[in-house]
């Protein structure tokens, strides 16, 4: 029996189906599947810009598979717009939006099936969440990737462009050649075309199952984009005809596939967060000790920007996901079942690898291990994450003096200001789940630090989190935050801080009883009290970064 009988069969709804009437459905849609289509599509946001158009696609395959389409909206951050400044602290908050408004709108209107149109960084993860949440039968199609941009004959992409503001703050750009960067980074509609979180989101839902072969790769832009919504639509009918739940696809396995992926492509390390939170929400046992066991299982063969020369276009051109799963296939389960009605297995059997120069095999790694490592020690007893794919070999062990700063904002003017030098740490503490609120992102020092051309000496430390665009020796997702008082927020300036990822430590240089003596003089700093409206709310039931900052603190530290 479908769930929209609810609201559809008998004479008692007989004013519900009045109400549909009134929407313009005919006699015969109240035998068919409601569908309902999450359309996260904004005005503001060039990830999103198309996707109005783009569910005209799911709708007409909704249509022709014998289904009624019903689409809504969700909310959607920019990450990019809202980065370096105080917009940055509700990006994360409004994955938890996100992923209420789909369970209030998909339970209040009985929909029999889902499908996600989805692009960006948090939206994609809070959509995954609701769908985990009401484990209905699901489809993910996630907008594509932006055509890279061209700059003086080479591809470049909006991390160029942040990292081209610290070039010019080092006197080592014209503002002319900024201004030219600026206007050709962003071609047009998509995210951005590197492997950032949007895009690593976007694999990732494919690799575990999620979506159909080759919708994260195929570009925004494209004929190929259009055709994969179609099918998604006419799918997800038949995947409600089957009583195919989320739940068939999503499992155990199936996060092993796409975890897995991630490393062999190093992928944004907010992924790790992401996944946390979308196995709790699903039941599924995870934590950042199977990510650090796939890294050290899975090589990083695709060498993608900014871990490498080329972009998410490049990679479908090459072959895509099925491709990249093809090349690593002793090392992932084949036998996951997919939301396309074929096996993992199937599909990277039709898969074939056409550039063996953006993919590569696992005996012939860009690096021996996975993209990502998770590292623990007397700074993170919780642990920490670092994306090893976009660090040079050199600093895979960095040991330099700290020098913390409480914002992001006095860290940023401090880098631009010429006042960190090789052989800093900088530690920026209190931008967590619950300090921040809200764990901001930290590509705007990130970015400084590269375009400075101070990436090679100085590390970072945050218990903040990173864009998937960062590179160098940078460690967030510091856990337990300052904010709890957590060691981070015992650092002075001049301690000495290690980084060992072959050893997966991360270390301040100070004995047990200094840090003890230390936290008796701790107090919580007083702007973390005064925050209001929902990033209060936010702060208050917010759980740390190991355990996916999702809203429920079962094992919390406070």
């Amino acid at each position: 029996m479908l769930r929209s009988s609810e609201v559809k069969e008998g004479p008692e709804r007989a004013p519900h189906r009045s109400l549909l009437r009134a929407t313009g459905l005919g006699e015969d849609d109240f035998r068919k599947p409601f569908i309902g289509i999450a359309n996260s599509y904004s005005e503001v946001v060039p990830g999103h810009v198309h996707l109005r158009r783009l569910a005209e696609y799911v709708k007409m395959g909704v249509r022709a598979g014998g289904g009624v389409p019903f689409e809504f909206n969700t909310i959607a951050v920019d990450d990019g717009i809202a980065m370096g400044h105080s917009g940055m602290k509700y990006s994360l908050p409004s994955r938890e939006v996100i992923a209420d408004s789909i369970e209030i709108m998909v339970n209040a209107h009985k929909f029999d099936g889902l499908v996600l149109l989805t692009n960006c960084d948090k939206i994609t993860p809070g959509m995954l969440l609701a769908a985990a949440r009401l484990n209905l039968p699901t489809i993910v199609v996630t907008g594509g990737p932006m055509a890279a941009g061209i700059w003086r004959g080479k591809k470049v992409g909006l991390v160029d462009v942040f990292e081209a503001v610290g070039s010019y703050r080092a006197g080592k750009m014209e503002l002319e050649e900024l201004v030219e960067l600026e206007r050709v980074a962003c071609p047009g509609p998509g995210s951005c075309s590197g492997l950032f979180t949007a895009n690593s989101m976007a694999v990732i839902a494919e690799a575990a199952g999620l979506s159909l072969p080759y919708t994260a790769t195929a570009l925004a832009v494209s004929a190929e984009k259009k055709d994969i919504a179609r099918r998604a639509g006419e799918r997800v009918v038949e995947l409600v005809r089957q009583g195919a739940n989320l739940s068939r696809f999503l499992s155990r396995d199936s996060l092993e596939n796409a975890i897995a992926v991630d490393m062999a492509l190093g992928g944004s390390t907010n992924t790790v967060l992401h996944l946390l939170a979308i196995a709790r929400e699903a039941g599924i046992d995870l934590s950042l000790d199977d990510f650090d066991r796939m890294s050290r299982k899975v090589p990083h063969v695709a060498p993608i920007y900014p871990g490498g020369p080329y972009m998410m276009e490049d990679l479908h051109v090459a072959g895509g996901v099925p491709a990249l799963m093809k090349s690593i296939s002793r090392l992932i389960h084949l036998d996951v079942p997919t939301v396309s009605g074929r096996t993992i297995g199937e599909i990277v059997g039709g898969a074939e690898v056409k550039d063996t120069s953006i993919i590569r095999g696992p005996e012939n790694p860009v690096h021996a291990e996975g993209g990502i490592a998770i590292l623990r020690g007397s700074l993170a007893p919780g642990g920490a994450v670092l994306k090893t794919a976009a660090i040079p070999k050199e600093n895979m062990r960095f040991r330099g003096t700290a020098r913390v700063f409480d914002s992001e904002e006095d860290a940023y003017r401090a880098i631009v200001g010429g006042e960190i030098s090789g052989g800093d740490v900088v530690v920026i503490r209190y931008e967590g789940p619950r300090g921040g609120p809200g764990m901001r992102e930290m590509l705007s020092p990130t970015s400084a630090i590269v375009g400075m051309g101070l990436s090679s000496e100085v590390a970072l430390v945050t218990d903040g989190r990173f864009s998937g665009g960062t590179r160098g020796p940078c460690v967030g997702h510091v856990a337990p935050e300052a904010a709890v008082g957590g060691p981070i927020a015992l650092i002075k300036n001049g301690d000495v801080i290690s980084i060992d990822v072959e050893s997966r430590r991360l270390d301040v240089e100070l004995s047990k009883e200094e840090l003890e003596d230390r936290r008796r003089s701790w107090r919580t700093p007083e702007r973390i009290t005064k925050v209001t409206g929902v990033l209060s709310r936010y702060a208050s039931s917010v759980c740390q970064a190991d355990e996916g900052a999702v809203l429920r603190c079962p094992n919390g530290y406070a």
